[in-house]
């Protein structure tokens, strides 16, 4: 039976949903209002109409009702590195800093092929999705020789997931014998990269409104890059419209003390000098920034990604405070959030990020400086800010039909309905959100994605990373990954 309902207008097609009686949405509009017992009608891709008391006039082809659960927007993801699935937890890997740890793993990447990027891809893009994402960027850096059109194969993975895509072209054309810390066969032809970048772009870029993907170019690191590369990279992407610039940098001290030594400025100065700076640049991490840097990335609109559980797990810089995000939002900084990839932070969860970013930065300045509201608003409008997307980030009219319904009759939610918003951040299983909906079309239900098979992908990705670490320990030796410590970077 159809229930009738909405809007003012027209007939509807054959895309309509109605979200029925949430107890709770979160709209995360101007006003940032709440609306309790509450409605929201769609016509995908975008939604008609939000309110309590919506006239009833046509019929919904699909209702789902939200009694007992808080609907909020789409989480997004501004980092990831999404093969690296296949790597967590690599005991050699477990306890070093950010240098030795992308030394212990680079035999492993060296090794990838198309169906360990597709694999990868889909268990990262799963579990974002699982707990409430639904636009997602990846920094794919690792272009292995044998392997071509290694970002085709992640939007392939994308569209048939369902979640919203920008898949970032990453390059290192640095390599060790230049002085860089990859391995030399992992260095690209830099005429080479920038051939594919564009062809990229010209394929795959699409700047309609709540289109599904959108390209990124992304020079992997200052340690892995050219000077060159920066600055040629930064004038491709400028070339077309919509095209934004990515890369990692101030990520550790390491990072830091490499740019001093071979550049004679800091990874923010840097990025200033090959023209790394504007609101279509956003960096991951700039963790170490001074107050005037901060400064420079407030007034030129640049953004930043904050990925706090990968800065503590690799200690990024052995300070109570994994990144000055307080700071940065106190001058006006865009700061969106990011997992970062499996292998530093070995999840992908979006709730567990937003839980981590709430916690990690009152030790250092204060336990009111960071506020849940504050949290899920980098989460969601920060991130849209990030990637240029003006039309997700919040639950609105007109807006991509981009929302999360989190079932709130659960244990780890019980005794916190005083404020349920701020129960998602302090309380809670981390469990999978009940529905995630992208572009107006469900993509989980009832906790389970919906157009993968999960068990079979699970079991796939556990013997392709058995494999890969089984191809790594022949190349250096059967005991190479039960080390506990590993050279550093000289």
């Amino acid at each position: 039976m159809k229930v009738l309902f909405v809007v003012i207008g027209k007939s509807l097609g054959n895309n309509s949903l109605l979200i029925k009686n949430a107890d709770f949405i979160v709209t995360m509009d101007n006003r940032r209002r709440i609306i309790k017992n509450g409605n929201i009608y769609i016509e995908k891709p975008k939604i008609i109409s939000v309110g309590k008391n919506i006239e009833v006039s046509y019929s919904a082809d699909r209702v789902i009702d939200a009694r007992g659960k808080i609907a909020i927007p789409g989480l997004i993801n501004t980092h990831h590195h999404l093969s690296q699935t296949l790597t967590r937890v690599i005991p050699v890997a477990q306890n070093v800093s950010l240098f030795p740890w992308l030394l212990s793993l680079y035999d492993i990447w060296r090794e990838i092929t198309v169906k360990h990027i597709y694999i990868g891809a889909l268990v990262g893009l799963g579990e974002l999705l699982l707990t409430g994402c639904t636009t997602t960027s990846d920094h794919y850096v690792q272009h292995v020789p044998s392997v071509q059109h290694s970002i085709d194969v992640e939007i392939k993975a994308a569209d048939e997931i369902g979640i919203r895509f920008h898949p970032c072209r990453g390059i290192i054309n640095r390599g060790r014998s230049k002085g860089g810390l990859p391995p030399d066969d992992l260095a690209e032809d830099m005429d080479k990269a920038l051939k594919d970048s564009e062809r990229i772009i010209r394929k795959y870029h699409d700047m309609k409104k709540f289109s599904m993907c959108r390209v990124a170019l992304g020079p992997c690191s200052p340690f892995s890059v050219t000077r060159d590369a920066l600055e040629e990279t930064i004038k491709l992407a400028r070339k077309y419209e919509g095209v934004l610039s990515h890369t990692h940098i101030a990520d550790s001290k390491q990072d830091f003390d490499y740019c001093m030594k071979n550049y004679g400025v800091s990874p923010l100065k840097l990025m200033e000098s090959t023209g790394w700076l504007g609101r279509d640049v956003w960096f991951a991490h700039a963790i170490l920034l001074d107050k005037t840097e901060i400064g420079i990335l407030a007034k030129t609109g640049t953004g930043v990604a904050h990925c706090p559980r990968s800065n503590m797990r690799l200690a990024s810089d052995n300070k109570m405070d994994p990144a000055p995000v307080p700071e940065m939002l106190r001058h006006g900084v865009r700061v969106g959030l990011g997992v970062d990839g499996s292998a530093s932070n070995d999840a992908s969860n979006m709730l567990d990020e937003l839980r981590t970013c709430l916690l990690v930065h009152r030790p250092a300045y204060g336990v009111s400086s960071m506020t849940a509201t504050q949290v899920l608003e980098i989460a969601t409008l920060g991130g849209a800010k990030i990637l240029h997307r003006n039309e997700i980030g919040s639950i609105e009219v007109g807006k991509a039909a981009d929302i999360v319904l989190i079932d709130l009759k659960q244990l780890g939610y019980a005794g916190a309905m005083h404020d349920p918003v701020a129960a998602l951040l302090f309380c809670g299983d981390s469990c999978r959100v009940h529905t995630n909906i992208v572009n107006g079309e469900i993509v989980v239900e009832d906790g389970k994605l919906v157009n993968v098979d999960e068990q079979e992908i699970c079991e796939k990705a556990n013997e392709l990373a058995r494999e890969l670490v089984d191809k790594a320990g022949k190349r250096r030796g059967k005991n190479y990954l039960k080390q506990k410590w590993i050279r550093a970077f000289k």
